[in-house]
């Protein structure tokens, strides 16, 4: 059973942070490239970063200078540290596993976490 289980979302100013977490099945971890997307009211699922399972990162536009994902394979956890926080990175952001099989590669995804950036 693969599991996405992510934590770490809420209410916060603009100009905070936050930091959200998304804890793997140890089955998936090691063989998956990790993200975490964003879907805001009325808008499309977007990618706001992705890491590799060699540690390379692809971050968008929007979140770059502000944003950091990091893996911690020992704990089978990504992090998402969010850093001066506006109002248009409100949104349900989403844990993504792209796990890859000699069969080929698979998508999964956690339960989402409320962001929710407002004074």
């Amino acid at each position: 059973q693969v599991q996405l289980v992510e934590s770490g979302g809420g209410l916060v100013q603009p100009g905070g942070s936050l930091r959200l977490s998304c804890a793997a099945s140890r089955s998936i971890f090691s063989s998956s490239a990790m993200g975490w997307y964003r879907q805001a009211p009325g808008k499309e699922r977007e990618l706001v970063v992705a890491i590799t399972r060699g540690g390379n990162t692809n971050y968008a536009d929007a979140v770059k200078g502000r944003f950091t994902i990091s893996r911690d394979n020992a704990q089978n956890t990504v992090y998402l540290q969010m850093n001066s926080l506006k109002p248009e990175d409100t949104a349900v952001y989403y844990c993504n596993a792209k796990v890859y099989r000699t069969s080929g590669i698979y998508d999964y995804w956690g339960q989402g976490t409320q962001v929710t950036v407002s004074s």
